[in-house]
């Protein structure tokens, strides 16, 4: 046997191969580390700031991705540093329909959304949107509400007795605890065991009871939260056609005994309203439902009822459950293989329009229900500056530039904030290019001395190529605007807080984000551009007018805001 000598140098030479060996081995580690990180960092365009709900496609619900963290998906916000300078330049849609075929695809996506919330959500520091809503614009007081300032409340052992036949006081009330201990055995539906605690309550009936004279819900209740998840988890026990209206929408039951009001997908995002299309024939669209909510928050109005995207199973979740019969006959199976139907509807409800599946995967808007109106009577106003509804025909506003100073002289328009109230809802159809606001309503408890509700949205944001300036008629010729409203679009307008990157920030948090961004890059374009129309002709208001504000900033000083 030969023994090997190994002389000092030998040694150092091997030494000095197993150091380097090692040191190889260390960096494959840290750059298959970097690599695994930086998969989980979401593009700009489909972020997510924390959960957004998965589908189960073999038993049709969706779950949360953890049931004991809550889904902040709505009101958390990503951080922007670089992600507000880079846009995607081709539609996310075009991309994801061209790959993806069915709901477990999209659900796919949505899962690798989820684990980037999770990483986005360790992120230290707060966003724009955070330091957008801690403005001292989004923060101005109000007056401390009384007990008359509230839309319902509950009835407590203490308070009177009221008498049964007094109809508008009984109105107003609750029915107390023994009253809601029900013991309905209703399949599907939950026992009722809810008590004057406001713990006990589900979310929507916590929205309903949040609901004052000044606003729909507090931006800062944290039940918004809740019932946004409720509305995108909630199992569905049943679907029926909404009646009323021109177009297909469909009203959900919930376990809860809660209800939600669904707008299917009609169009895709990238797509625009032909221009030779009449505003009353265009469709309805269920990312301008979402997006309208989002901009009434960043307006500082909080008066549309709070919108959720979900993607349903039109088989399971609406075809199998539901109790309509003239609408499951009209579900049917496209040459592709895709479950479709179209309901009964005076537009776009016939086999050549109807709703269709991937294969069966629907994307819809899911809006949350004001309560009854045996409880909460709402009253219906017709817009002064409602459009005539004619392809031949032209509205009196439209032919008469003084037209403003005859709904001046008229009630309710004539005193108190209805005449400002009407101009804010103006501002939010010309920014998503709504010309669709034939009437608005009001809860009628509170009389003339409340705010307008925006409902009804769909037909916003067809357009982004060009904007409709006859919608700020009633601001051109009223030439008035709240001085709240007026320092909030200014705010909206500077580079820090650009209206463009709040509703980008805003719509990241939507779970169909998971499928592609609810507004296309032209359309967020178009919000900046109409925005500075809007402050221009405020300034030529200004310019030839001195009473165009109307003070509603209780003291504060304008300029320290």
């Amino acid at each position: 046997m030969v023994k090997h000598y190994w002389g000092p140098a030998t040694r150092s030479i091997y030494l000095g191969l197993t150091c380097l060996f090692l040191a190889l081995h260390l960096l494959l580690a840290f750059f298959c580390l970097s690599v695994l990180q930086t998969a989980c960092i979401p593009p700009t365009s489909s972020s997510s700031s924390s959960s957004i709900p998965r589908a189960d496609t073999q038993n049709n619900q969706f779950f949360s991705h953890s049931s004991s963290a809550p889904a902040s998906w709505l009101l958390k916000k990503l951080p922007t540093s670089s992600q507000n300078e880079e846009h995607p330049t081709q539609p996310a849609e075009a991309k994801n329909h061209q790959a993806k075929g069915s709901v477990s695809d999209v659900m796919d996506k949505a899962k690798k959304l989820i684990d980037a919330g999770k990483q986005t959500g360790k992120v230290k520091g707060g966003s724009k949107l955070d330091a957008l809503f801690k403005h001292p614009l989004y923060n101005l007081p109000r007056p401390e509400l009384q007990d008359d300032d509230w839309l319902l409340r509950v009835r407590t052992n203490e308070d009177p007795q009221e008498k049964k036949s007094d109809n508008d006081q009984e109105e107003d009330y609750l029915p107390k605890d023994s009253d809601w201990d029900s013991g309905s055995h209703e399949e599907g539906y939950e026992k009722v065991t809810w008590t004057s605690d406001v713990e006990t309550h589900p979310p929507w009936l916590r929205f309903h009871l949040g609901i004052s004279r000044w606003e729909l819900y507090n931006r800062t209740d944290h039940n918004l939260v809740q019932l946004t998840e409720y509305l995108a988890t909630q199992r569905i026990l049943g679907a029926v056609q909404k009646t009323g209206g021109t177009q297909l929408k469909l009203l959900l039951s919930f376990p809860n005994h809660g209800q939600a009001l669904l707008k299917p997908m009609k169009q895709s995002r990238d797509a625009e309203t032909d221009v030779n299309l009449f505003y009353f024939s265009d469709f309805e669209r269920h990312n301008a439902e979402i997006s309208a909510f989002h901009l009434d928050r960043l307006l500082g109005f909080n008066r549309i009822p709070p919108v959720i995207g979900r993607l349903i199973n039109a088989t399971s979740e609406i075809k199998d459950i539901t109790t309509d019969h003239k609408l499951s006959k009209t579900f049917f199976k496209s040459p592709a293989g895709n479950v479709c139907f179209y309901g009964h509807c005076e537009y776009y409800c016939s086999t050549e329009h109807p709703v269709c599946g991937k294969p069966d995967g629907v994307e819809a808007s899911l809006a949350a229900m004001l309560p009854d109106l045996t409880l909460a009577p709402r009253r219906s106003w017709r817009s002064p500056w409602r459009r005539s509804y004619s392809r031949t025909k032209l509205a009196q506003w439209e032919k008469d530039p003084e037209y403003c100073n005859s709904v001046k002289q008229t009630a309710p328009y004539n005193q108190g904030t209805r005449l400002v109230d009407l101009i804010d809802m103006t501002i939010l159809d010309f920014l998503m290019s709504n010309m669709d606001r034939h009437h608005y309503e009001t809860f009628e408890k509170f009389g003339n001395d409340t705010f307008l509700l925006h409902l009804d949205n769909g037909r916003g944001f067809g357009r982004h190529s060009q904007d409709e300036p006859s919608i700020l008629a009633p601001l051109k010729q009223c030439c008035r605007i709240r001085h709240s409203t007026l320092l909030r679009l200014r705010l909206l307008s500077v580079p820090d807080f650009r209206l463009s990157d709040m509703m980008r920030d805003c719509l990241t948090q939507d779970p169909l984000t998971a499928v592609a961004p609810l507004l296309s890059e032209p359309h967020l374009a178009a919000l900046d551009r109409r925005l500075a129309t809007i402050l221009k002709v405020v300034q030529t208001c200004q310019e030839k007018h001195k009473d165009v504000l109307y003070e509603d900033l209780g003291g504060y000083d304008a300029d320290k805001l």
